[in-house]
């Protein structure tokens, strides 16, 4: 008998070791990742956030797809992830970079949907088109995006009726016009620089080519089909051009360097569309944060994973005037031999 107590003695504690190793150790913990492999084989930061505030105690499973690494994309991630982490919501993220590539966006965009995502971040205008196009029932966000209605992810802005939302990066375009024309009052001609492939930028192309020639001066697209272009598209604006004026275009944006070296060697002050293209050597913008814009987007998925909000009613939301900042490139203007002070 003593000997038949003592088997089950061992098998009791067999069983409590189990299921304590299967929760993962201790009482209240949750297993989490830091980091997801992407698609070219590298990690990128990731994050696993458990909060006190949770939906009958689900960790949700959130997939996010980023076309490329540039500082306007990161940062509108990194302000994702912080909203997602100060509302105290339980989950668990998949980093994806796409390098750029659409095909690669699509692939992508199908792993997530595939894993059973809760809801899926696309960050850029081909990104959120590819996932919007592999899923009808999952909720997807978009951000980076100029104008949703435009690029066909939504019935219209102000009521999206499907399962796409987000938020958009619309710039102050006219503003920055009259930024160029306030620091270089005697420019005639401006270089509209960006990629034809994206159509976020033929939409901010149009509105700065309307707001050039209200402010008195002449308009010349110049495009690129991809990086490899860019060099020599910007050589070529020089001596036809007085200054260049850059969108928030993805690829112009992930090259930035290059076009400063080319435009800045030849006298060429450029514009931008979003700060993280000054600081990669242009030479002023009044733009949008992309920090505080991910976290709006991050806010959305707050109230559509805890709150249970219907992202079909979702209205696209912007950020408001006072979240635009100027940004000026002390450096590049000493090169460029122009005086900013007065601007600031």
């Amino acid at each position: 008998m003593k000997k038949t107590k003592k088997v089950l003695s061992l098998i009791l504690a067999g069983a409590m070791m189990m299921s304590l190793s299967a929760c993962g150790g201790k009482a209240g913990e949750s297993k989490s990742s830091s980091a997801a492999v992407t698609t070219a084989g590298e990690k990128t930061e990731g994050a696993t956030t458990t909060g006190e505030k949770t939906v009958d105690g689900k960790q949700f499973k959130i997939g996010v797809l980023q076309l490329v690494q540039h500082t306007a994309l990161d940062a509108s991630n990194k302000g994702f992830i912080k909203a997602l982490d100060d509302s105290g919501l339980n989950y668990v993220v998949d980093q994806q970079n796409a390098a750029g590539d659409q095909s690669t966006c699509q692939t992508i965009a199908s792993k997530l949907v595939n894993d059973g995502s809760d809801l899926i971040l696309s960050i850029a205008t081909p990104a959120a088109q590819a996932v919007a196009g592999a899923t009808t029932d999952i909720p997807v966000l978009v951000t980076a995006v100029t104008d949703p209605a435009a690029s066909d992810l939504v019935a219209s802005n102000e009521a999206p009726g499907g399962n796409v939302s987000g938020t958009s990066d619309l710039t102050p375009v006219k503003e920055q016009i009259a930024l160029l024309k306030k620091i270089l009052p005697d420019a005639k001609t401006v270089g509209i620089l960006y990629a034809s492939s994206e159509s976020n930028s033929e939409i901010q192309a149009k509105m700065a080519k309307e707001a050039i020639e209200a402010a008195g001066m002449k308009a010349v697209d110049y495009t690129v089909s991809s990086s490899n272009e860019i060099q020599t598209v910007v050589t070529s604006m020089v001596g036809k051009v007085d200054a260049i004026y850059a969108p928030t275009d993805n690829t112009i944006a992930a090259g930035m360097t290059t076009v400063a070296m080319v435009a800045n060697e030849n006298g060429l002050p450029t514009i931008c569309g979003e700060e993280g293209m000054v600081k990669a050597g242009g030479l002023a913008t009044y733009g949008i944060d992309y920090f505080e814009l991910g976290y709006l987007t991050g806010q959305q998925a707050v109230k559509i994973l805890k709150d249970g909000e219907d992202i079909s009613k979702m209205s696209i939301e912007y950020l408001p005037a006072e979240k635009c900042k100027l940004s000026i490139n002390e450096e590049t203007a000493k090169t460029l031999g122009i005086d900013v002070s007065k601007i600031k």
